[in-house]
């Protein structure tokens, strides 16, 4: 418990953590160091601010907690504003808050990352292409497929958001 500032009680005990239940990277060093290498090589020239908004919508499509928690602060720490990253969830109706380039981008990683309602439709890789030569489309694809690796790790492994510090994993 806690007090606020006109005196009241407020109980800010959470829930208990949960238990991770697997220490991949530590049983699988040496894929965890080719993902690192993957996901360094996959952001080469994709702009950072970019590629941060695609790793949260990522990781908010996935629910991944710990991929969420590490990129947000990751964002932050590079300047990107809280509306930006608040409306992230809404961004088909929050457009304005992002430029046409970043809107291909979220519509290419919306569509790469939720197969399940089928194959990339080819209006959205067709704007995405409009926006980006075929090198920076390539690494943007390639970034998109990593942090979806990235989440599957961290899901299946129920991986605890809420520790990481920002830019500790650059």
């Amino acid at each position: 418990m806690t007090t606020t500032e006109n005196g009241t009680a407020k109980d800010t005990s959470y829930a208990p953590e949960d238990t991770p239940r697997l220490q991949w990277a530590k049983f699988a060093p040496e894929v965890y160091k080719a993902m690192v290498r993957l996901d360094a090589a996959a952001r080469q020239g994709v702009d950072p601010v970019l590629l941060e908004l695609v790793k949260i919508r990522t990781s908010q499509l996935n629910h991944c907690a710990f991929c969420l928690d590490m990129h947000t602060k990751d964002a932050f720490a590079a300047g990107e504003s809280v509306e930006r990253i608040v409306q992230l969830s809404a961004w088909e109706e929050s457009r304005h808050f992002y430029t046409e380039k970043e809107l291909a981008a979220l519509a290419l990683t919306e569509a790469v990352t939720v197969l399940t309602d089928g194959f990339v439709p080819d209006e959205v890789f067709e704007t995405a292409a409009r926006h980006f030569d075929e090198t920076e489309l390539s690494q943007l694809l390639a970034s998109i497929t990593v942090i979806n690796a990235w989440n599957r790790f961290g899901v299946t492994c129920r991986l605890t958001p809420g520790h990481y510090t920002a830019g500790q994993h650059k």
